[in-house]
């Protein structure tokens, strides 16, 4: 057997046991519990109404923003976006969407940890996040940020 064929060999185990690690994430509660809330959330007709709502204030305080403190809706169009963005942290779906993506991410953060230090403690984990503390910027399963992550 030559190098080349050891290393094509030792790339598809790599590669087969991603899958693997791929299917036990997608069988896992942390994505089955993901699933069903975004799903309850794109059917919840007053979370997509206000998401909708939220977009378009969001749109316009962009649009403001540009000019900063100066433009003359800038505080009318950030205060919308506040307003718009405390009704949607009141809708239960929402809630419970933004909460099963938070252990979502976690679990990924951690499985993306634990391969890194695997190989080295000095591989810089994508994501960012620390160790317990979820963050992150969460969507509210259309597309639309549900809170202002920047």
């Amino acid at each position: 057997m030559s190098v080349a064929e050891a290393k094509t060999m030792d790339m598809s185990s790599i590669l087969m046991g991603a899958y693997q690690v791929g299917d036990l994430i997608n069988n896992s509660a942390e994505v089955a519990d993901y699933l069903y809330w975004k799903q309850a959330v794109e059917q919840d007709f007053e979370a997509q109404r206000l998401v909708r709502e939220f977009n378009k204030a969001k749109d316009l305080f962009e649009e403001c923003e540009r000019f900063g403190h100066f433009h003359p809706d800038y505080h009318a169009a950030l205060d919308k976006v506040q307003a718009v963005q405390s009704r949607l942290e009141q809708v239960e779906s929402i809630n419970r969407f933004k909460e099963a993506e938070e252990r979502l991410d976690q679990l990924l953060y951690t499985i993306s940890k634990t391969i890194a230090t695997a190989v080295s403690d000095t591989i810089k984990v994508p994501g960012g996040l620390d160790t317990g503390s979820g963050g992150g910027c969460s969507s509210c399963g259309s597309g639309g940020s549900c809170s202002s992550c920047g």
